[in-house]
């Protein structure tokens, strides 16, 4: 019998985990069909949506305490791509891409046009907005930034996780934007956003860096992650990648308020952070 409350998606993926790993393996390589064989070994019903139990797995749901459990301390498994038709849990350092409590909200002249607001379809697409409107990146990076593409969907190149060999493996980034900084350098900044219930997700981030290096390998990379808060503030992220582990570099949290909002108090404490601030 399931663990109670386990969702489906926990429950096969402890299936596939049960099966395949072996003390010590730091990766657990399974091909896509594993997902529809776990199923039917536990008198499940076929998954409708193979994808929906990943991207479930990825954002919206822990994984199962069976793999926690096989865990060393600081590290948690992820579902990463693993080549065409692949997928591959590992184990990476724990670091949650959630924003930061008592961190200070600096408050700026909302410019996101009405009717925009008015007729967002999802947080994501309302969050994507107001980071485009507001030049959001461009006060948070300090660079000239213009969006290239918004939901950019493309393969990278990956050693398949089972085979060994070259595979592709499809990703998506929801806004690709191109920056210049004052020595007129170029940057490539993939962004993800998130609201609701979704979660940020390290792989998401990893995704990034591939496409920024596979398909700009002239622009240097930094890729952003946004995410609305609870208080209607916008945490932006900024990430780093040092022998293949990722850490958040820079984190600041914004909130978009009508002009008058803004007090004299407000404007000569902002002044004040910027000039005692080091470049």
């Amino acid at each position: 019998m399931a663990p109670h409350g386990e969702t489906l998606a926990q429950r096969l993926i402890a299936k596939i985990f049960a099966d395949r790993y072996r003390p010590g393996m730091r990766e657990v390589p399974f091909p896509r069909d594993d997902i529809v064989a776990a199923a039917e070994a536990l008198s499940e019903a076929r998954p409708k949506n193979i994808g929906d139990i990943v991207y479930s797995l990825r954002y919206r749901t822990d994984l199962p305490p069976s793999l926690r459990d096989e865990a060393p301390p600081g590290h948690e498994w992820a579902i990463f791509p693993g080549g065409n038709a692949v997928y591959v849990l590992r184990l990476v350092p724990v670091n949650l891409i959630k924003p930061r409590s008592g961190l200070r909200v600096v408050k700026l002249p909302d410019a996101t046009p009405g009717v925009i607001s008015s007729y967002a379809m999802s947080d994501e697409q309302a969050l994507l907005a107001r980071v485009r409107y507001n030049r959001l990146l461009d006060v948070f990076t300090g660079l000239a930034c213009s969006s290239l593409q918004s939901h950019l969907r493309t393969s990278v190149t990956t050693e398949n996780a089972i085979t060994g060999k070259p595979s592709s493996s499809q990703v998506e980034t929801d806004e690709l934007y191109v920056g210049l900084d004052e020595h007129g350098a170029h940057y490539v900044l993939p962004v993800q956003a998130k609201g609701g219930s979704d979660a940020l997700s390290v792989i998401q981030i990893w995704q990034d860096f591939r496409v920024a290096e596979q398909k700009f390998p002239a622009l240097r990379p930094r890729p952003i992650a946004a995410q609305f808060m609870d208080n209607d503030a916008i945490a932006l992220f900024e990430f780093d990648e040092h022998d293949g582990e990722i850490t958040i570099e820079r984190e600041r949290h914004y909130r978009l308020v009508e002009p008058d909002e803004l007090s004299p108090e407000d404007l000569r404490s902002y002044r004040a952070a910027s000039e005692s601030a080091t470049y």
